[in-house]
This record gives C-alpha cells, sequence and structure tokens, in this order.
C-alpha cells in the first residue's frame, strides 16, 4: 500500500527507513531521496515512527 502517492513510497519503504533509523518524516524522505510534495503522507508516516518506537520498547522489555 502506497503511504506517499506524490514520492510513489510504499509502507515498505517508510518501514525500511524507520528501521535504518529515521526519527523524523523528514529523514524518510531523505532515505528515498525524495521531499515532500503535498505533505498529506507526513502524519502516518509519524504514526509509523511512534508506532515503530512502541514496539521496540515492548520487544526490550
Amino acid at each position: 500500500m502506497y503511504v506517499c502517492n506524490c514520492n510513489g513510497l510504499r509502507q515498505r519503504d517508510v518501514a525500511l527507513a524507520i528501521e535504518a533509523g529515521a526519527t523524523r518524516a523528514r529523514d524518510i524522505f531523505a532515505r528515498n531521496q525524495c521531499s515532500a510534495q503535498c505533505a498529506k503522507c507526513v502524519c502516518e508516516m509519524r504514526q509509523m515512527i511512534v508506532d515503530a518506537r512502541q514496539d521496540f520498547a515492548l520487544a526490550a522489555e
């Protein structure tokens, strides 16, 4: 499923960027060599980052 239609970023692309250390939407765009266009995807990216942090915290317990 696409997260960013403007740049063609899929959930997998975003997840890989987060796994590589992205902590902001800007980092995700940089990792994928693109930039925000309409920014409708930024909220979803932020939520994916929060979810990944929570999953990591639970795994560390």
